[in-house]
């Protein structure tokens, strides 16, 4: 493979379980993971629908990890980050 043919290929996303702030510092880089979390939470509470599924999967608000079956939702509702 070439180098300029490796700088194109992109590291595919893997849904596993992921810390809140692990996976919220994926969607939004370049800030502190906490103002990465706080932004994170107020996308998944204005996403029609989405904050509802979650918490019928058992998300509650002290949980500090998202399941893979949580994953796989917000990644349906915002896409892969």
């Amino acid at each position: 493979m070439e180098q300029a043919d490796e700088d194109i290929v992109e590291k595919a996303f893997v849904v596993r379980s992921y810390g809140k702030g692990e996976l919220a510092s994926m969607y939004i880089g370049g800030v502190q993971q906490q103002t990465a979390v706080k932004q994170f939470n107020e996308w998944i509470r204005t996403a029609p629908g989405l904050e509802q599924q979650l918490q019928e999967t058992g998300m509650t608000p002290t949980a500090r990890r998202y399941t893979p079956a949580q994953v796989r939702l917000i990644i349906g509702v915002l896409g892969t980050p």
